[in-house]
């Protein structure tokens, strides 16, 4: 099968943060303003947008007393964020936060909705699997949780949704501190059936098929590509394709959603090294129309785990068009 031709890349910065902060994962919000977890700072911030699309100041929305990985947006404008407080106590929560009439510089009040039990090791990548179920990878105890919230989400139940040994994390890691994770971005296909997920420790590209009628795995995880260094990522069921945030290796690489093309990786930002994309750590569609398969968002972390050439950078949130390589 002839390989899609790549597409041409453009990336605007949108907002930047200082040196050595982490930001670890991102959603856009419906009017496009982006909300993004800085998992070291403990902070979540906010990205007003979509427009001008230039360089725009970030708000500090909320700090909270544990680390914060992943964010998903359960119910129009309602959002549920991990806390989590790693490899060290374990201890981890899910906090509610409404944004519905909420105005930048306002504060915010989480409220805890779920603790987990003494299984857990460290949340990081949520998606939503359907209307008030949660998938998020447990990247250190090597599994995935479902998490079934209360209409409105103001309580709920969760349970283990899968582990599998492709989920394991490395202790040692390429550089110490930290560990290396294993399960790391997952991503729900409600067209295609599956959900996807990378595995750092493990240099994979995974899916799982999803039973429709009862959000629980329908079948054991499937190989789809090797990739080093994998962290979080979007999908675009439409084209096929995953688009996964390189974060060590300082590239977005396109990823083929169906087993069995795993030579058709490829980076498309990042080779030869842009210092304008180091670091990269999540990517979102956004939502304008138009946007789906074309405009990305992706949050860096300026190198602050793996800096080239030992140059941290600032931080960055950024917005990246793909659009179709035009013939010369």
């Amino acid at each position: 099968m002839a390989i899609a031709p790549l597409p041409e890349v453009t990336m605007t910065p949108v907002a930047y943060f200082p040196k050595k902060y982490f930001l670890e994962n991102l959603v856009v919000r419906a009017d496009g303003s982006v909300l993004i977890t800085s998992v070291l700072q403990r902070e979540l911030w906010y990205v007003p947008g979509p427009a001008p699309r230039t360089l725009v100041d970030p708000v500090l929305v909320h700090t909270f007393d544990h680390m914060i990985t992943g964010i998903a947006e359960v119910e129009p404008d309602v959002f549920i964020i991990s806390i989590t407080d790693g490899y060290a106590t374990h201890e981890s929560h899910l906090a509610r936060i409404d944004f519905n009439g909420w105005t930048p510089g306002s504060p915010v009040v989480p409220e805890i909705v779920f603790t987990f039990d003494e299984r857990v090791r460290a949340l990081n990548g949520s998606c939503l699997l359907g209307p008030g179920v949660l998938a998020l990878a447990d990247c250190f105890a090597g599994l995935i949780w479902r998490v079934d919230l209360t209409e409105g989400g103001r309580s709920a139940t969760g349970r283990v949704w899968i582990e599998h040994d492709t989920m394991g994390w490395d202790p040692d890691g390429e550089v110490a501190p930290p560990p290396q994770p294993g399960v790391n971005g997952v991503r729900y296909g409600a067209k295609t059936g599956y959900l996807y997920y990378t595995s750092t420790a493990q240099k994979v590209f995974m899916r799982i098929p999803v039973d429709p009628a009862t959000l629980d795995p329908s079948g054991a995880p499937e190989f789809v590509a090797a990739i080093d260094n994998g962290d979080d990522f979007c999908i675009d069921e439409d084209a096929g394709f995953a688009y996964v945030t390189r974060h060590r290796a300082n590239t977005l690489d396109r990823v083929p959603l169906v087993p069995g093309r795993g030579s058709q990786v490829r980076h498309i930002a990042g080779d030869p090294f842009d210092p304008v994309i180091v670091g990269p750590s999540s990517a979102f569609w956004g939502r304008e129309p138009g946007d789906y398969g074309r405009v990305l968002y992706v949050t860096t972390d300026g190198g602050t785990t793996a800096p080239p050439g030992g140059i941290v950078r600032n931080a960055a949130l950024l917005r990246v068009e793909l659009n179709p390589r035009t013939e010369s």
